[in-house]
């Protein structure tokens, strides 16, 4: 077994802490968000009729936010839930390029720490 293989069957102790208090950050972020959402804050109604696809679909989004925070924190379904929510947040990023304009970089942000914990996290064999 290489040192590289052997490096990423599991994380050292503290990239392992590190991993847990970005998973919390993350699921608070995201239940937040998600919230929001399903809530009907008035800001996120607007920002749905914006992108035309209808009210249903930020009911979608917000429980795919919601699943995906508690999700997070459950150690066998960690990392797939970071990669759903790192692709969910890769549309919500082209969403705001590509059709309602505004900063798309807190969606960027998202993805990318998502993206790492689902590598991370990802069971290897």
């Amino acid at each position: 077994m290489t040192v590289l293989s052997a490096s990423m069957t599991k994380p050292g102790r503290n990239l392992n802490i590190a991993l847990w208090v970005l998973q919390a950050l993350l699921a608070a972020a995201f239940l937040a968000a998600g919230g929001s959402k399903l809530a009907g804050v008035p800001q996120m109604v607007a920002l749905f009729d914006q992108i035309g696809m209808g009210q249903w679909f930020r009911y979608l989004t917000g429980l795919v936010e919601v699943i995906g925070a508690v999700a997070l924190l459950v150690p066998r379904t960690t990392a797939y839930a970071a990669g759903q929510l790192a692709i969910t947040m890769a549309c919500a990023a082209v969403t705001h390029l590509a059709f309602i304009g505004g900063n798309p970089v807190p969606a960027i942000v998202l993805c990318a720490l998502s993206g790492f914990v689902a590598y991370r996290r990802w069971p290897r064999g």
